[in-house]
């Protein structure tokens, strides 16, 4: 998905004083060396953003800014986010090409002037920071610097500098990794045979390895090393975007530090179905028509009301209960899963909530999601009813302790002592709720889903 984000996460590149975004000391220039620029660094744009992949820029350096212009597309761990110049000016230098992934937070992305006469002097300008390189489609070149070197240092040119050159260690990001993996000193390794003399991943395999301590890392957080083709298997491998890496990295830490447990129950759906059709009548074609899921999301808010332990998460020495329910509904989109969160689900009526569920998953499928439309949330619903699923287990969303999933509606043959056969045909749904037992014991899991179940079927109860 993706969205705008305005930022002034930048530096000033002269002066001397504390820039306060940050709060970190941005390098001096000496005097003189350039002119006055703002040094425009990589903000996190989500709670759990380590890096990000600047997917295109939609600026040329030397095009005019104002303020709020889209600058570049940035895929985070939640979504692909439009970047937004954070002040009026010219674009000066790129830092970090189109297509790059793993930019780490804070990583200089690139610099603006205020006057377009000042574009030219940033041509060769290069960043002095310390940050990791980031992973580009093409070979980068890292230049490592000592943090306490003076600014005159700084500004002193290369060619008069045989200790600066000699500093320099030229490397693809492959290489780079591979080298940390293996315990290889890229310093060791002469000779490369990439661009102007840069290691690549190949020059490692020259180079003898010697054997690593067994990892103490318990199996089952290695990473599986890829499994080598059938001799004669046709496939392809598909790249892993970074909202699909972090929604398998977060899945597989929910799955092994959250004890889940699960309750399952039938619920009787017939009174659900004749309000919904009643309502959807009153409405009209033009007031947007009611879902099951509506019903759903209403009756699991005010069940959490009504059991507030649910409505929870686990913070290690303490257990956070909200005053609020802020119900996270999965929404399947072609980028991944995202959960635009209804917010004060249980303050709010059902027409309510569907117009909030219909612009939320209009706007995760064409990638217009806001960060606070999917930050946050005290409780999860995932419904699988309409691809036929009839039960399911979901897994948790932390920091949440619990998540609902929500099978299809069937006609089923219920026990009914006052029919004349002893049974009859009833509406059923089947749902499933996945608890943390470090938060919501068992019993009231219980509790809860009995309060659920019988919002929805005697529904005129949600409306006192």
């Amino acid at each position: 998905m993706t969205g705008t984000f305005s930022t002034r996460n930048y530096t000033s590149g002269t002066g001397n004083h504390d820039v306060h975004t940050r709060r970190r000391r941005v390098r001096m220039y000496a005097s003189g060396s350039l002119p006055s620029h703002k040094r425009v660094e990589l903000p996190a744009l989500s709670p759990t953003m380590e890096s990000g992949t600047l997917i295109s820029w939609e600026k040329q350096e030397g095009d005019k800014l104002n303020e709020g212009d889209l600058l570049a597309e940035i895929e985070t761990d939640k979504a692909t986010m439009g970047f937004e110049t954070p002040e009026e000016g010219y674009l000066a230098k790129i830092m970090i090409p189109a297509g790059s992934k793993d930019v780490p937070i804070g990583k200089l992305v690139c610099v603006i002037v205020d006057n377009a006469e000042d574009v030219a002097a940033f041509k060769d300008f290069k960043d002095d920071g310390t940050a990791a390189t980031a992973s580009a489609p093409t070979t980068l070149q890292t230049e490592t610097t000592t943090p306490s070197q003076p600014a005159s240092a700084l500004s002193a040119p290369t060619s008069s500098s045989s200790t600066e050159t000699s500093n320099r260690i030229f490397a693809s990001p492959l290489a780079r990794k591979m080298a940390a993996e293996k315990g290889i000193s890229l310093a060791s390794v002469s000779g490369g045979s990439g661009f102007e003399g840069s290691i690549t991943a190949k020059d490692l395999d020259k180079v003898p390895v010697s054997p690593k301590p067994a990892a103490t890392t318990p199996v089952a957080s290695q990473a599986a090393a890829p499994l080598q083709p059938v001799p004669g298997q046709k496939f392809r491998d598909l790249p892993v975007t970074n909202i699909r890496g972090v929604i398998a990295k977060r899945l597989l830490q929910s799955k092994q530090s959250i004890p889940h447990y699960y309750l399952t129950v039938d619920v009787t759906m017939d009174s659900v179905l004749s309000l919904r059709q009643e309502f959807n009548a009153l409405l009209g074609k033009d007031g947007g028509k009611l879902s099951v899921n509506d019903f759903v999301i209403k009756a699991a808010a005010l069940a959490c009301r009504k059991v507030p332990e649910v409505n929870s998460s686990w913070q290690e020495t303490f257990i956070r209960q909200y005053d609020t329910v802020d119900i996270s509904v999965a929404v399947s989109t072609d980028r991944g899963l995202i959960t635009p969160i209804v917010f004060n689900a249980e303050r709010k009526g059902l027409a309510s909530i569907s117009a909030d569920v219909r612009t939320l998953a209009g706007k995760a499928r064409d990638g217009k999601l806001q960060p606070h439309e999917f930050q946050g949330g005290t409780f999860s619903i995932s419904n699988l009813g309409m691809f036929g699923v009839r039960n399911f287990t979901a897994i948790i969303n932390p920091p949440q302790s619990c998540i609902l999933a929500v099978g299809g509606t069937e006609k089923r043959l219920v026990v009914d002592t006052s029919a004349e056969q002893g049974f009859r045909a009833a509406n059923v749904m089947t749902v499933t709720l996945s608890s943390d037992h470090r938060v919501v014991d068992g019993a009231v899991g219980a509790q809860w889903l009995a309060a659920f179940k019988s919002y929805l079927e005697k529904p005129s109860t949600m409306l006192l």
